[in-house]
C-alpha cells in the first residue's frame, strides 16, 4: 500500500507556471545574498534560451531555477 504525501509535501517543482508566478516564487525562495530576478531579466533569459521553453511561455522551478540563478550571476559579471 502506497502512502500519499501530505499536501504540503507534494513536489510541485515540475508544475508549469506563468512568468509572474515563477518570478514571485523564485524571489521568495532564493537566499537573501542571491540576485533577485525581474520580469525584464526573465524575458531576456527566455529570449537567450528559447530551447528551454518547449511548453510555450511557461516556467518550472525544476527546469529553470538553477539556470536563471547562474545566468543572473553571469549578467552581473558582464555589467
Amino acid at each position: 500500500m502506497l502512502k500519499r504525501k501530505p499536501e504540503a509535501e507534494v513536489d510541485n517543482t515540475q508544475d508549469q507556471v506563468s512568468l509572474q508566478e515563477f518570478l514571485k516564487g523564485y524571489n521568495e525562495s532564493i537566499p537573501k545574498d542571491f540576485l533577485r530576478a525581474s520580469a525584464q531579466k526573465l524575458k531576456e533569459f527566455q529570449e537567450a534560451y528559447p530551447a528551454l521553453f518547449k511548453h510555450g511561455d511557461t516556467w518550472s522551478v525544476a527546469q529553470h531555477r538553477k539556470r536563471v540563478m547562474d545566468w543572473l550571476s553571469s549578467q552581473k559579471e558582464v555589467s
